[in-house]
């Protein structure tokens, strides 16, 4: 969607323009503004470092850090092209490479970010505070990783991607950053494309009805397996109809009966 100024008779639109041409870079220019002001993005996010990679054998650098108000934590990849290049690859490792970080390694993370390495009271003040809890002990991370992807605008490829990693219970946001130039300033528009704003609540409603789904089919799966393993055991000094099958998570289990073309169906209703 263009940008419109209000004029007498009519909409002017605002001439786009890049970041490119603008001049402004990654990490020394769009890094540094969200950097100082996260909220633009997702309003319940902390900072916690930039350019973190605390990981063997590997130079990758995640861009900015965060940590939101329900104690996940949140990888911010950012682009200045228009179409993203392969940030989302690039988001999911980082996502895997973080899944594991413990609240300690957060606050030293984050006093190194503070400029005060050696200061992991006031690092460890800052998280509690903002997550509003007394001390680390209340503070259980755990391996799910949110991911924010910002640029100057996403590729058909990469949205397709993010719809389906979300559709599989996958936390993925994409932010454009949408440059303007209005009378020798530089308006930037900020859009989250998706989930969208309006549709979120649904979305995330829509996901934990899937997971639920999920866990109940694992439950029964598990059923069905452990009951045809322990049927096929107890088979064995009767009859070799079961001998060369194994547990299955279907309701149904087939037997060979020693003719051509026959079988007998066991079925677990």
């Amino acid at each position: 969607m263009a940008m419109y100024r209000v004029a007498e008779k009519t909409l002017e639109p605002v001439p786009e323009t890049t970041f490119a041409s603008e001049k402004l870079l990654e990490r020394r220019d769009l890094q540094r503004l969200l950097r100082s002001d996260i909220s633009v993005i997702a309003p319940d996010l902390m900072v916690i470092a930039e350019e973190f990679g605390e990981w063997e054998d590997s130079s990758r650098r995640i861009d900015l850090l965060c940590l939101d108000q329900q104690q996940q934590l949140v990888v911010v990849e950012l682009k200045r092209s228009e179409d993203g290049g392969h940030m989302e690859l690039q988001a999911l490792r980082y996502a895997a490479m973080i899944s594991s970080l413990t609240y300690d390694q957060l606050v030293d993370a984050h006093a190194r970010f503070r400029g005060e390495p050696s200061n992991r009271e006031g690092a460890a003040k800052a998280i509690l505070d903002f997550l509003n809890v007394a001390s680390g002990d209340d503070i259980d991370l755990g391996d799910e990783v949110r991911i924010i992807l910002v640029s100057a605008d996403f590729s058909v490829e990469i949205t397709t991607t993010v719809l389906w990693l979300n559709k599989h219970d996958v936390d993925i946001t994409c932010v454009r950053l949408k440059p303007y130039r209005l009378e020798g300033q530089l308006l930037v528009d900020i859009q989250q494309l998706i989930p969208l704003p309006e549709a979120e609540q649904y979305e995330i409603k829509i996901r934990e009805k899937s997971r639920e789904k999920s866990r109940n089919r694992s439950a029964r799966h598990d059923i069905m397996r452990r009951f045809w393993a322990q049927l096929i055991e107890r088979s064995k000094s009767r009859t070799g109809m079961l001998a060369n099958r194994s547990a299955t998570p279907r309701h149904w289990l087939s037997g060979r009966i020693g003719r051509s073309g026959f079988s007998l169906n066991f079925v677990l209703l």
